[in-house]
């Protein structure tokens, strides 16, 4: 259990250096470069998608991303308050009601995880996808920072300061954690 909840501790770390990176991040890092309408989403999944939609992540993929964050939030903050009643209790379980607490732990234990293995897979599943039926390799781009686009396009700011800021901020998103768990102990 205590590298569960080692796990959860980066999973929350990294969850919230997302978010605010989500905001001041590089160009198609932002939330705004990819908040799509339903119009929009529904045009895509027709076939009808834009080429500035190969840029960041596409309507689908937002929605997936968006999915993500929320579950993974709502998992990690579920096991911050829940108790499995033998040995061990999330470090935030003590400050809420134990109503609060069991359904914290139900939903931890039985439902949580499987929504997010569930959208792992499909996530994955995307991404082959993409690569196997249209011949688009979405990971290069991830983990090289560039992509070579249809449309010219305004470039996400990838240099040595914005990777310093990235690394400060995650640094910062750390600490908080480490800082709330030591709070609550």
């Amino acid at each position: 259990m205590a590298w569960h909840f080692r796990f959860g501790y980066t999973v929350l770390s990294l969850l919230l250096f997302r978010i605010v990176w989500g905001i001041v991040g590089g160009r198609w890092s932002r939330f705004d470069s990819f908040i799509y309408s339903p119009s929009t989403v529904l045009q895509y999944i027709k076939g009808q998608g834009r080429p500035e939609h190969s840029i960041g992540h596409n309507p689908l993929g937002a929605g997936s991303v968006f999915a993500l964050l929320g579950f993974l939030l709502l998992q990690v903050a579920s096991g911050l308050i829940s108790d499995d009643e033998i040995a061990t209790s999330g470090p935030l379980s003590k400050f809420v009601s134990s109503t609060l607490v069991s359904t914290a732990t139900f939903y931890h234990k039985n439902i949580g995880k499987l929504v997010v293995i569930g959208l792992v897979v499909l996530h994955i599943g995307a991404v082959l996808f993409y690569l196997v039926k249209k011949g688009e390799n979405l990971v290069r781009p991830m983990i090289r920072g560039d992509k070579e686009t249809p449309v010219v396009t305004e470039d996400s700011r990838d240099d040595a300061r914005s990777r310093a800021l990235a690394a400060a901020v995650f640094l910062v998103c750390a600490a908080m954690v480490a800082s709330m768990v030591q709070l609550a102990q």
